[in-house]
């Protein structure tokens, strides 16, 4: 994956609201950039582990660290989604 440069100009009291060392501020700002991407659904968790450097388990695992859900679906949707698959497998109730 080829890499693109960014400088920022940060408030240095940013430091303290992340509560991190400088030396980390670029690993940090990149997670939650994926993590945002993948909240707002415009990555899936393998590139969202691909850009961090870490297995999808890991990036899952990070999700719940941060209270971001996996599965964006609604109850009700994940039981439609469910339905329809069963009625296409020809095993749905009739």
């Amino acid at each position: 994956m080829s890499k693109l440069t960014v400088s920022l100009q940060l408030p240095r009291d940013l430091l303290g609201a992340l509560d991190i060392p400088e030396s980390q501020l670029g690993s940090q700002i990149l997670e939650l950039v994926a993590l945002e991407l993948f909240r707002q659904e415009r990555i899936s968790t393998g590139k969202g582990a691909e850009l961090l450097g870490i297995s999808k388990w890991e990036f899952i695992q990070l999700l719940a660290q941060r209270n971001i859900p996996y599965f964006m679906e609604t109850a009700a949707e994940l039981a439609a989604e469910v339905t329809a698959a069963e009625d296409y497998l020809g095993q749905g109730s009739a």
